[in-house]
């Protein structure tokens, strides 16, 4: 990764006080989506996360994660899984709770997205308190994926989702805030 690169895709970033809520500063990456050459820039960047592995599947987590997910997927000739919010998904799936500032979510996985022993490059967009990551995480685990790494554009940093996920996977992200 250029420091040329991360510069031009930390300057596209938008930042929007006060949302969702008050006191709340978004990270809005649709800047970066609009680009011509930010958006296959950003899906060359997370595909280099991969370190050279043979990757079988990238699964992108929902929503923002698909679309980088499934561009990293095309450059590493592997496959695209959605991990998605309940009740999305067409087929049998397993799904993972996990706990939010003001409740609980889960996200679901078909049973035979992946194979026993395939390896995964989990992509997001931004990796915050973590837990859905590590929900995610524990849904490839559960039906025998073999996390490679992690990534995401960008890490909020203060929120302490790195630590949330633990030092077993490494864990990358381009923009650090």
């Amino acid at each position: 990764m250029s420091k040329e690169s991360i510069a031009k895709l930390d300057a596209a970033i938008r930042d929007v006080p006060d949302f969702p809520k008050p006191g709340i500063l978004f990270k809005d990456i649709t800047p970066v989506l609009a680009d011509p050459d930010l958006l296959p820039l950003t899906a060359d960047l997370l595909a280099e996360t991969s370190g050279g592995a043979k990757i079988d599947q990238v699964v992108g987590i929902d929503a923002r994660g698909f679309i980088f997910a499934a561009m990293v997927a095309e450059r590493l000739n592997a496959g695209f899984v959605p991990v998605r919010k309940k009740g999305k998904l067409p087929f049998e799936t397993v799904g993972k709770a996990y706990a939010l500032e003001y409740g609980e979510a889960e996200v679901e996985i078909h049973v035979d997205a992946v194979k026993p022993g395939e390896n995964i490059l989990l992509v997001d967009d931004l990796l915050a308190t973590g837990g859905t990551a590590a929900a995610a995480r524990d849904l490839i685990e559960g039906i025998g994926g073999n996390i490679v790494a992690i990534s995401f554009l960008i890490e909020l940093s203060f929120l302490g989702g790195r630590e949330v996920l633990g030092d077993s996977t490494p864990i990358h992200s381009i923009l650090s805030y």
